[in-house]
């Protein structure tokens, strides 16, 4: 602990993202897209004229936010861009949670949250999942008093999600304060819920560009919600940053939307994929929680997980192990190409018999 810190930052309790190895490993432990970008990304990097680099970019994203607008059926004014959706979520811990009582949160869920709520003194109230591994609807509207209501759907790092009708039970039920749903990996098989904020002023819906569209390198995120909301949050980022997104992201952004065929070429390929590795798994004796997401959740009854974590480093494939009494059992397999996968279940073969 340093002298020079204050006491706000000594408190704090800061999120570890999964590890970046420096050496060649089959990286399977951060929940990337195995494919590259749409090949208008490519023509996008190298038709950039540099000396664009010298001026801002503009601060209001507005070329992206019309593209998205477009991508979703809403009005620009409905979208808001940062740099990350991790940026986007801290903005909107500052902007709609902050009002001296508990936010709604599943108890195992995206571990920003709590960094978040940390950071902003913001109270959490959390709420087991269900006996399936779902995010309780029920337990996370049963309170009165709250700041707001957060979750991911699908959820991390179970996979599992909501169906729209739940969503909007939920929205039926919470309507004085904002529900934020976290749309991270929605497009690997779960509905998105910006069908829904037309008629919910309350809703912010996040998403990245980090999954679905191949670009966790470039950090680019947004939000869709209703004007009221979107207002908000921009109040907090031009008091923070008035150029979240840089020129050329937005370039790249804009032309990754623009190619839908590769968009989903990628993602019904990471479906299927993953689909086989849950059988594959699930013939090796693992446990694997259905999942919506570009990932599964899987335990062994006959060896922990830590073990198989040791193991599958030990042959070159890293995956993701949460050290938490909930989940300590439990390994969190991204979704790799079928090459991938295959290496993976070879491994696991070995190391489980």
């Amino acid at each position: 602990m340093s002298q020079y810190w204050s006491p706000a930052v000594r408190e704090l309790t800061p999120y570890v993202p999964g590890e970046q190895p420096r050496e060649q490993l089959v990286k399977l432990n951060t929940n990337e897209n195995p494919y590259p970008p749409a090949p208008g990304v490519g023509e996008a990097l190298r038709d950039y004229a540099i000396d664009h680099l010298r001026l801002y970019p503009d601060p209001t994203s507005a070329a992206l936010r019309e593209a998205l607008a477009e991508t979703f059926q809403v009005a620009s004014s409905q979208v808001f861009v940062g740099n990350g959706s991790d940026e986007v979520l801290a903005l909107a811990f500052q902007a709609f949670f902050r009002h001296g009582a508990p936010l709604d949160v599943p108890s195992i869920t995206y571990s920003f949250y709590p960094v978040y709520a940390n950071l902003y003194g913001v109270e959490l109230r959390k709420h087991p999942l269900n006996k399936q591994w779902e995010v309780d609807i029920d337990a996370l509207t049963a309170e009165t008093s709250r700041s707001g209501v957060i979750f991911a759907n699908p959820n991390a790092p179970t996979g599992h999600a909501h169906s729209l009708e739940v969503i909007e039970s939920l929205l039926n039920r919470v309507t004085d304060r904002v529900v934020l749903v976290d749309e991270a990996y929605v497009d690997f098989g779960a509905e998105s819920a910006v069908a829904l904020i037309d008629r919910y002023p309350n809703l912010l819906v996040t998403g990245t560009f980090s999954k679905s569209r191949s670009l966790a390198g470039l950090r680019l995120g947004y939000a869709v919600g209703s004007e009221e909301l979107i207002d908000g949050l921009l109040r907090v980022k031009d008091s923070f940053n008035s150029y979240p997104v840089d020129s050329l992201a937005s370039l790249v952004g804009i032309a990754a939307l623009k190619d839908v065929e590769h968009f989903e070429a990628c993602r019904e390929h990471v479906i299927t994929t993953r689909e086989r590795t849950r059988q594959r798994l699930e013939v090796l004796g693992f446990e694997v929680l259905p999942s919506k997401a570009n990932f599964v959740l899987a335990q062994h009854p006959d060896y922990a997980g830590a073990q198989i974590f040791a193991g599958l480093r030990e042959r070159g494939i890293l995956v993701r192990h949460f050290n938490t009494p909930e989940l300590n059992n439990f390994l969190r397999i991204t979704i790799g190409t079928d090459d991938e996968m295959d290496s993976l279940i070879e491994a696991l073969e070995v190391i489980c018999g």
